[in-house]
């Protein structure tokens, strides 16, 4: 049986699963929040004690880069090596995936009830796919044809730096240098960026602010579900949090933008994380499609490109597909 988990910097997944079963049927499940462990190992140990089964594999996903075999979790202070989980958990064999990576490994296998899609586009067989996925932090990753499949390969793009767009992106940019000095995508495109494009704009016309909601988020642990609300409920982005989620969707449409160029996604790109399908609403085709292909000379190119929503939970499924696919071999 594989253990397979999505460990994200506020809850970790973990599921069971067989060889007869597939990635879509768990035998079993459960969710954690992930900083209620000094580690990993307990976490599971838990879960397996309170679903009363065993394992004998296991493939976990996380977020940060994994490395021979090692992984330092960018959102969580933990140090994870595979021999070391096999061990503490009892496992015959313990795989690490950069959480975007399982994401991507995902992809190929998302049907019509998996995606919403935002642009039809006109995809090429084989194509470069992107994936660009914002939670809590902001993951991306992206698949190429080897020829008979395709092959969903890591990146940490999140993390490349914040080209402003605009004045208003630029005055955001200033903002966020003073800061943190560094201004990656990530504090402006992630969960975390929509409370730090939240403090700009309130910095900017500090008066906008809804008296209620500066009340609730001055004694919030995470603001960005607070301000995301607020926003969802303010499509037009007449209120402070309207604006922020307003500027947020547009920072999404360039940076998706950006990616798919990078890589050149004839086939797609994919929009996954917790925050799309949450924001939805927000995610008016015409509206994201204006930013996305924004482009200059390359709008056209861009026109052509599909763009998908995914819904479901894609890297809890692309690790357990990527786990039973090496038990098998």
């Amino acid at each position: 049986m594989l253990l397979a988990g999505d460990i994200g910097g506020t809850k970790t997944l973990l599921a069971l699963y067989t060889t007869e079963g597939g990635a879509r049927h768990p035998v079993a499940e459960a969710e954690f929040h992930s900083r209620a462990y000094p580690d990993l190992a307990p976490m599971a140990r838990d879960f397996l004690a309170q679903a009363g089964k065993t394992a004998t594999h296991a493939c976990f996903d996380v977020a940060g880069p994994v490395i021979r075999g090692r992984a330092h979790l960018t959102n969580l202070p933990w140090n994870l090596t595979e021999t070391g989980l096999a061990q503490e958990i009892g496992l015959s064999r313990v795989m690490l995936l950069n959480d975007l990576q399982a994401v991507a490994y995902a992809v190929p296998h998302l049907g019509p009830d998996d995606i919403r899609t935002l642009n039809r586009g006109e995809p090429q067989e084989h194509g470069p796919i992107a994936v660009v996925a914002p939670g809590t932090g902001l993951g991306e990753a992206y698949l190429v044809w080897d020829g008979t499949r395709y092959v969903a390969c890591a990146s940490e793009g999140g993390h490349a730096s914040f080209g402003p767009n605009d004045d208003r992106q630029a005055g955001l940019r200033q903002f966020l240098a003073a800061r943190y000095g560094v201004v990656s995508v990530e504090r402006v495109c992630s969960g975390m960026g929509i409370a730090n494009i939240y403090d700009y704009l309130r910095s900017v016309e500090p008066g906008a602010e809804d008296a209620a909601l500066a009340t609730r988020l001055a004694g919030a642990e995470d603001r960005t579900p607070l301000i995301s609300a607020a926003g969802l409920a303010d499509p037009a982005g007449t209120s402070l949090a309207g604006q922020a989620m307003q500027m947020f969707v547009t920072i999404l449409a360039e940076e998706s933008a950006n990616m798919a160029l990078k890589v050149l996604a004839t086939g797609g790109v994919y929009l996954a994380g917790g925050i799309p399908a949450h924001v939805l609403p927000l995610l008016a085709p015409e509206r994201f499609l204006r930013d996305f292909t924004n482009k200059g000379r390359m709008a056209s190119l861009l026109a052509g490109m599909p763009v998908h929503v995914v819904t479901t939970r894609a890297a809890l499924l692309g690790v357990a597909q990527y786990g039973l696919d090496h038990m098998r071999e």
